[in-house]
């Protein structure tokens, strides 16, 4: 629907783009609505830190809008008159600003939103267009076509149909130097006394301090610490943190961007997902300004291609998922796993020293970079035969770049393997072996990670052969735990016993049995 007439145009909290959509053709009468609602802060309980970063992004923003002259209605979340929802808050605008000939909006970017839009043409009694989000590179169609046929998605083949089409990172019809991937040159551990860069403080400015102590006031009990607090919330704050990671961390991101350190968040990382996924920053030309970063020789090919790969392949691949299999993808649960949540994902107290790490790190700064996320806390989660739908509340909640578009595939299909492999090839399954590969964690727990059995053991290592044992009518088909289970079937009676017997200990000491 296109044409002459008097718009309301609602923006999205993760669209915060001057080109988003919605605000394409925008008219000198027309009227820009952004709101922040309590339906959106608590329908689960984000992290206090993340509902910060958005309502002080959500403002600066406004900020941002009203310097090109455009008629802002902005609601706060504590203004009188806030109806507390988004649909409630485009009615009040049309009542108290209108007339209008329509509402305009950007496409949610997640489904239950989705639904909601899509029944607000009959409840307003008004037109509602509802715009393609064109910040992504891959349409919903596009996805479709690739995906028709397929037995499996894999996204690897997905990512090079990207580069292809892109152009990133090619020579010609050919990958940058002559091959797709780089991934085997990116595991490497980080070595003691390796010297981390340190990160911009973003000092809060007034709006950001009135927004703290709002949150402080009206979401005390959500789970994570509120300050301190140095988050950029503006664009130029953004490309400040962008640029940062371009000059002082890419160049090594790519040997140790699977590697975890004991009190270090955000090691190489560039910790930009939050921004990126807010609309903060363009996924496009994040990718365009890294591939010039190794084109001008400022940065090696397996740092480039690793960085380019999560943004151009997972992060387009599981938006893409998400919506061709919405909403049936949420409801499967093919390990049929069903225990409950450990309270140690809410306050850190465990033994485990890896697990306690990654929980007080998501707690401080509701970030944990991707390893930290699949490996540990998704790890345990798949090895205990956590129910899917707690653990992905879970990450919705804690980390301030989750949306249900990102955050669903990632945690039910990789880490979960709840989809039965339509995303990953087998589960991402290890014992405690491959956490002290890859990080210092092992050195100052009070677990033995050599230890496979008994109360000292650590618990990864018995929890990794009991949930093959209890996966094995649905996962010994699998050709990649081949050699796993005929491990498995190697064992006595003897050693089967003893994982039973360790892991049953395990759950009940922490209150899963």
């Amino acid at each position: 629907m296109s044409g002459s007439g008097r718009s309301l145009r609602l923006v999205l909290g993760d669209q915060l783009s001057p080109d988003i959509a919605s605000l394409k053709d925008i008219r000198a009468d027309d009227v820009v609505l952004i709101a922040e609602v309590m339906a959106e802060a608590r329908y689960v309980r984000h992290h206090k830190k993340k509902i910060a970063f958005l309502f002080s992004a959500m403002r600066h923003f406004a900020d941002e809008l009203r310097g090109r002259d455009l008629t802002i209605r902005y609601v706060q979340l504590d203004d009188a008159g806030n109806c507390g929802s988004l649909g409630g808050e485009v009615e009040r605008a049309l009542e108290e600003c209108g007339p209008f000939d329509r509402v305009i909006v950007t496409e949610a970017g997640e489904f239950r939103l989705k639904q909601e839009m899509d029944s607000w043409s009959g409840r307003f009694e008004l037109p509602v267009e509802i715009r393609s989000d064109d910040r992504f590179i891959c349409t919903h169609q596009r996805f479709e076509d690739w995906a028709s046929g397929r037995k499996r998605l894999t996204m690897e083949y997905f990512y090079r149909e990207m580069r292809r089409e892109t152009g990133i990172l090619m020579d010609g019809d050919k990958p940058v130097g002559g091959q797709w991937n780089y991934d085997h040159d990116n595991r490497k551990r980080l070595p003691a006394g390796t010297s981390l860069p340190g990160r911009i403080q973003h000092k809060p400015d007034d709006v950001t301090q009135a927004v703290l102590a709002l949150v402080g006031e009206r979401f005390a009990e959500h789970f994570g610490d509120l300050e301190p607090f140095s988050y950029a919330v503006t664009r130029e704050g953004a490309e400040a943190d962008f640029a940062f990671f371009l000059k002082t961390c890419l160049p090594q991101f790519g040997d140790y961007q699977d590697a975890m350190a004991a009190g270090e968040a955000f090691l190489f990382h560039s910790v930009i997902s939050m921004y990126l996924n807010s609309g903060l920053l363009d996924a496009r030309a994040v990718c365009e300004a890294t591939e010039a970063e190794f084109r001008e020789g400022r940065a090696p090919i397996n740092a480039v291609e690793g960085f380019i790969r999560q943004i151009l392949g997972w992060r387009e691949y599981v938006r893409g998922l998400y919506w061709l299999k919405m909403p049936d993808y949420a409801e499967t649960n093919f390990l049929e796993a069903h225990r409950p949540l450990p309270d140690f994902y809410w306050d850190g107290k465990t033994k485990m020293a890896c697990v306690r790490d990654v929980v007080t790190t998501t707690r401080r700064h509701a970030y944990a970079h991707h390893i930290q996320r699949l490996m540990i806390t998704g790890n345990f989660a798949l090895l205990a035969g956590i129910d899917p739908k707690q653990v992905e509340e879970w990450y919705l909640l804690v980390y301030a770049d989750a949306y249900e578009w990102v955050e669903l595939p990632n945690t039910h299909g990789m880490a979960l393997f709840a989809d039965g492999g339509m995303m990953a090839t087998k589960p991402y399954a290890a014992s405690g072996a491959y956490i002290n590969r890859m990080s210092d964690y092992c050195s100052q727990c009070s677990y033995s990670v050599s230890k496979k059995n008994g109360e000292k053991a650590c618990p990864f290592n018995y929890l990794y052969w009991n949930f093959l044992i209890e996966n094995e009518d649905r996962l010994k088909g699998n050709q990649r735990l081949a050699m796993p289970y005929r491990n498995l079937a190697k064992m006595d009676d003897e050693k089967r016993a003893a994982i039973l017997q360790d892991s049953r200990r395990f759950f009940r000491d922490i209150g899963i049995a």
